[in-house]
């Protein structure tokens, strides 16, 4: 199993992440494409200690890119959005 720190790679913040946060207490991150919800789960648990209630995952697309007249793609790559249950919070969302 890989390290938590290698699952998760970094959070994601936006404005309708923020207003996940602040309505449902859903959080969201980019993970690597390969993980599991169950190793998502454990690795937010670990790193943070907060109990997971529900993870979704999706893959995102990479965008079509041009550069003069060369075409191409970004790397596709995979979101969680977590759901803690009733007042956990991730302390690195709070200084936002």
């Amino acid at each position: 199993m890989r390290d938590a720190r290698q699952i998760i790679i970094r959070p994601i913040v936006t404005e309708k992440t923020t207003v996940l946060r602040e309505n449902s207490n859903q959080y969201a991150f980019r993970v690597i494409p390969s993980a599991s919800k169950r190793q998502i789960a454990s690795a937010l648990e670990e790193l943070f200690d907060v109990h997971v209630t529900d993870v979704r995952t999706m893959r995102m697309q990479g965008k079509k890119k041009r550069l003069g007249k060369n075409l191409g793609r970004r790397p596709s790559w995979k979101k969680a959005i977590v759901t803690l249950s009733e007042g956990d919070t991730v302390d690195f969302f709070e200084g936002v």
